[in-house]
């Protein structure tokens, strides 16, 4: 049985036809532990899969990474169920000599950033301070046809959402539009991880002259996941949060929501794209 897309009876009811019983499958959901050299660093619910590139971009985003030397190595250690089959739900990764092992306040915001625990000013300055790229300097320009575009091509590769209707997606594009990367999880959050992840593992941070869509809406975590890992430009099928929106501003990334073919909204960076560049000012 499938762990990232597991089948469950149940009973579907139609009015005026009677109940029938069938199997359906379902976005897979499971804890994943984090542990830093056998310490015990956060807990996540996510969809089994990419679980290193989740890690990766894990630490990524809360600034204890930055360089794919930085993370020296990853391993699945105990995390067994009843029977004594390891799950692989216990993760532990080993960072290199000159990297600092993360304090008490990553795993603390970890618990926290599904729901909005970091807020306020205090919150936008620390992404400033802590994020070792600079997302202003980036010379991203892209059309507004292609940014319209890219939803559909998102969809397209979302291969488990198919199955089960129930999973977040997020997606890396270059400045031509061409898909490098997606990921789906039961959280948002944890999808751009994966991609970020995955990200460092490749050696391309920083992100630069690329697109990240994600599937849903764009949170203040989402923006400050891009700020740490370099991006330029963050687009969402969806709405952002006040706050997404004022970190994006303060950071300098391009933020656009209700990307949905034919339009779309900007509500920070619109100079990078073409078509809205000439309204801008």
């Amino acid at each position: 049985m499938s762990r990232v897309s597991p089948e469950r009876s149940v009973i579907r009811v139609t009015a005026g036809s009677p109940p029938t019983r069938h199997r359906d499958t379902l976005a897979g959901e499971e804890p994943l532990e984090l542990r830093v050299g056998g310490r015990s660093l956060a807990v996540t619910m996510r969809t089994p899969g990419a679980d290193f590139d989740l890690a990766a971009g894990f630490l990524v985003s809360e600034g204890v990474i930055a360089e794919s030397r930085e993370l020296v190595a990853m391993r699945y250690c105990a995390g067994v169920d009843e029977s004594g089959v390891n799950q692989f739900n216990v993760l532990d990764l080993s960072l290199a000599g000159d990297v600092a092992p993360p304090g008490s306040d990553v795993a603390r915001a970890f618990f926290t950033t599904s729901s909005c625990g970091l807020c306020g000013k205090a919150s936008i300055d620390a992404v400033r301070t802590r994020s070792r790229f600079d997302p202003p300097e980036d010379s991203l320009r892209v059309s507004s046809d292609l940014l319209i575009s890219l939803p559909a091509r998102l969809r397209a590769a979302q291969r488990v959402f198919d199955k089960t209707g129930g999973l977040h997606a997020a997606a890396l594009f270059d400045s031509a539009g061409e898909l490098l990367v997606l990921r789906e999880d039961v959280g948002r959050h944890n999808a751009v991880d994966k991609v970020v992840g995955w990200a460092l593992r490749e050696g391309r941070l920083p992100l630069r002259e690329s697109i990240l869509l994600v599937s849903g809406r764009a949170s203040f975590e989402l923006v400050q996941k891009a700020v740490m890992a370099g991006l330029p430009m963050l687009c969402a099928v969806s709405a952002p949060s006040s706050l997404a929106v004022d970190l994006a501003r303060e950071s300098g990334i391009s933020l656009v929501g209700f990307l949905r073919d034919p339009s779309m909204v900007i509500y920070a960076g619109a100079e990078r794209i073409l078509s809205a560049a000439a309204t801008s000012s």
